[in-house]
């Protein structure tokens, strides 16, 4: 089993979805696979006055797995990115799904936390009817 050296690329698959990851080339009794780490999709979202942004997500979002095997009979095309914009957000991306659930601060005071529902309902008809 021969497997090169990975790169980033953008994928096509033959179902019409479109991923980037970093990818390595597998070879196993004359079939060629594809290794995917972490792959996601990027999608644009156009805000106001011409601004575009990119919403993230992980390609399948039912798994906890980083690394899939996907058959080369199965890739429409595939494009190796240089892009140094979209390599980033896909290191940011790895980087931060890889930290979640880790370090979350405890909400508190400082960070704008007043109160629940039921208390904020009851202050503010307090304020009401005191004015």
């Amino acid at each position: 089993m021969g497997i090169e050296d990975d790169f980033y690329a953008t994928v096509k698959l033959k179902t019409g979805e479109e991923i980037f990851a970093k990818v390595a080339a597998s070879e196993e009794e004359d079939k060629t696979f594809l290794l995917v780490t972490n792959p996601i999709i990027i999608g644009e979202i156009k805000l106001r006055g011409n601004v575009v942004g990119y919403k993230v997500e992980p390609w399948l979002k039912t798994t906890t797995e980083d690394l899939f095997v996907i058959n080369l009979e199965d890739i429409l095309t595939m494009s190796e990115s240089n892009d140094i914009e979209m390599i980033s957000i896909y290191q940011n991306y790895v980087r931060e799904s890889g930290n979640q659930g880790r370090n979350k601060p405890k909400i508190s005071r400082e960070m704008g936390y007043i109160a629940n529902v039921n208390d904020a309902k009851e202050l503010l008809e307090k304020l009401y009817k005191s004015s």
